[in-house]
C-alpha cells in the first residue's frame, strides 16, 4: 500500500550537484523536507545555497550544510543536530551519493602513477564505508524507523572494467556488500537497505572520468531507450520505492538505467 510522503524528512548526502540534487528537488516536490550535505568550493557552495532556497521556495524547510560527509567529526556534529531539526522524528529517506575518489591504474601507465595506498583507501572510506557509519550513526539516535528507507548509488563498474576505474569499482562493490548486510541487520527494525545501479548519466563526477565521452556516446547508443539516464530518472525511482512503509524490498541492486545493462 502507497503513503504520500509529505511531511517527513529525507536525508540526502552529496546533495549539491547531479542524482543527489534532482532527488532532492524531486523529494521537495512529494512535500518532503530536506537534510543535506555536501563538500563545494567557491561557486559550488553558491549554487548550493540557491538549491536550498529554492527548496524553501517549495514550502519544505531545506537544511544544507557544507562539510565532509566522510568524516567521523561531520558525524558527530551533525547527527545531533539533524535530530533537534527534525523535533526527534526519523529520516525517511536516507541517500547516500557520495562521489568522490580516484581514478589512477593500478598499474604505472605513460599517463599516471599507480593507485596510492592512501587514495584506495580514501576511496573506498568516501564511497563505500561511510554509507555503514552514516546508518551506524542515524540508527543510535533513533533517526531509523520502521519505514525508513536507505539508499546508495552503484554503477555497472561493479562489475565491468574500465580503464583508470579501478579503485571506484572496489568501492562499488564493497558499496553493494554493506547493502546487503545493512539490509540484514536492520531487517528487524522495518529499514529496506538498497542500491540504485543508474546507468550512465551525465553529472559533474562523471566528467571528471577521463573516458567519459566513449562512455556516453556508447550507452547513448545501445540503451533500449535511445537515451541516457537521467539524474530525474533515478529520483523518481526513490520516490517511488519510499512511498510503502514496507521493507520487503531489500537487499538489492536495483538497475535505474533503461535496460541499458542489457545491451551493452
Amino acid at each position: 500500500m502507497t503513503e504520500s510522503l509529505k511531511g517527513s524528512w529525507a536525508l540526502v548526502l552529496g546533495v549539491s550537484s547531479g542524482i543527489g540534487l534532482a532527488t532532492a528537488q524531486r523529494l521537495a516536490r512529494e512535500g518532503v523536507s530536506v537534510l543535506g550535505v555536501h563538500f563545494d568550493l567557491g561557486e559550488g557552495q553558491e549554487k548550493a545555497a540557491v538549491a536550498a532556497e529554492e527548496l524553501r521556495a517549495l514550502g519544505v524547510e531545506a537544511h544544507f550544510v557544507n562539510a565532509d560527509a566522510a568524516q567521523a567529526a561531520t558525524r558527530r556534529a551533525l547527527v545531533p543536530r539533524f535530530a533537534e531539526l527534525t523535533g526527534g522524528r526519523p529520516v525517511r529517506i536516507l541517500l547516500h551519493s557520495l562521489a568522490f575518489g580516484t581514478l589512477a591504474p593500478y598499474l604505472p601507465t605513460g599517463a599516471g602513477k599507480p593507485v596510492t595506498p592512501r587514495q584506495m583507501n580514501m576511496t573506498l572510506d568516501v564511497m563505500a564505508h561511510s554509507l555503514v557509519y552514516w546508518t551506524q550513526d542515524l540508527h543510535a539516535a533513533g533517526l531509523l524507523a520502521p519505514g525508513s528507507k536507505i539508499y546508495a548509488l552503484t554503477s555497472a563498474g561493479d562489475t565491468h572494467v574500465s580503464p583508470n576505474y579501478g579503485a571506484v569499482s572496489a568501492a562499488k562493490t564493497a558499496l553493494e556488500a554493506h547493502v546487503r548486510q545493512l539490509a540484514v541487520e536492520l531487517a528487524p527494525s522495518g529499514v529496506a537497505v538498497n542500491a540504485l545501479r543508474a546507468g550512465v548519466t551525465l553529472t559533474p563526477s562523471l566528467e571528471r572520468i577521463p573516458e567519459h565521452g566513449e562512455m556516453v556516446e556508447r550507452a547513448a547508443r545501445t540503451n533500449p531507450h535511445g537515451r541516457l539516464t537521467r539524474p530525474d530518472d533515478v529520483a523518481e525511482a526513490v520516490v517511488t520505492l519510499s512511498r510503502t512503509a514496507s521493507s520487503w524490498i531489500t537487499g538489492n541492486v536495483i538497475g535505474v538505467d533503461g535496460g541499458e545493462v542489457l545491451t551493452s
